[in-house]
């Protein structure tokens, strides 16, 4: 299995893929051809939501030059299918969205497993990204999160790789919610005794062969501490 965990597929206003950081030409060198791809949703019953962002994905694939020999959905309308679906695809997609929302979705289809001998290409996208961790931290986002005693911010993920990843660094580092500093207040605090690892959109983290590569700008977050590792164009061995 090859994972290429991102922020974002594309620059801010813009409807491609985004080269930064040579993730296109990553993509060129992994994808199989032609592209059997599974777009697995972070909200199973949102159907008109989940059909549109894929076939904006799609698009983006296929502007790209990727040929695409099939391109499917996973969500409660096919849940019970899920197994197969992984089985004839070569690309998985972990869309974006809501953290639990998703997390739950994946638990309950058993993603974790269906998932264990897949050999194909995966792409996490924000949210999926973030679930892709073997524990999950999920960064409240909406209001009411932060302040809520019975909100999980640590929850079983996919176990791709040991690393969590915080997206859209560039965008949201300044946010408050719940009248809290995002960061400051929330995040600084939960990562005593556990890193996090903030990365904007067009930085990306890239496993293969056992070997983990967080490519592009990127700011550790330790023991409460933000510090920035890398730039655009770098790569730090994690």
């Amino acid at each position: 299995m090859i994972s290429f965990l991102t922020s974002q597929l594309n620059p801010e206003g813009t409807g491609a893929l985004n080269p930064a950081n040579g993730f296109v030409d990553e993509l060129r060198r992994c994808l199989p051809s032609p592209i059997r791809a599974l777009d697995i949703c972070s909200s199973p019953d949102a159907w008109e939501i989940t059909d549109f962002y894929a076939g904006i994905t799609r698009g983006y694939f296929e502007d790209a030059g990727f040929p695409i020999e099939l391109y499917q959905v996973l969500d409660s309308r096919n849940e019970d299918q899920a197994a197969e679906l992984i089985k004839s695809s070569n690309l998985i997609i972990l869309d974006g969205g809501h953290v639990p929302t998703q997390n739950r979705f994946f638990q309950r289809i058993g993603l974790r497993e269906l998932m264990a001998d897949y050999g194909g290409v995966v792409v996490g996208i924000s949210a999926g990204s973030m679930n892709a961790a073997d524990m999950v931290y999920a960064q409240p986002e909406e209001a009411g999160e932060a302040i809520d005693p019975a909100y999980q911010r640590f929850l079983p993920g996919l176990g791709l790789t040991k690393v969590n990843l915080l997206p859209h660094y560039d965008r949201v580092k300044d946010d408050v919610l719940d009248g809290l500093r995002l960061f400051e207040d929330i995040t600084c605090p939960d990562s005593r005794g556990r890193t996090f690892y903030a990365i904007p959109d067009g930085s990306y983290l890239f496993i293969e062969g056992g070997r983990t590569e967080l490519r592009g700008e990127a700011y550790r977050i330790r023991d409460g501490r933000i510090s920035q590792i890398s730039r655009d164009g770098q790569t730090v061995f994690l």
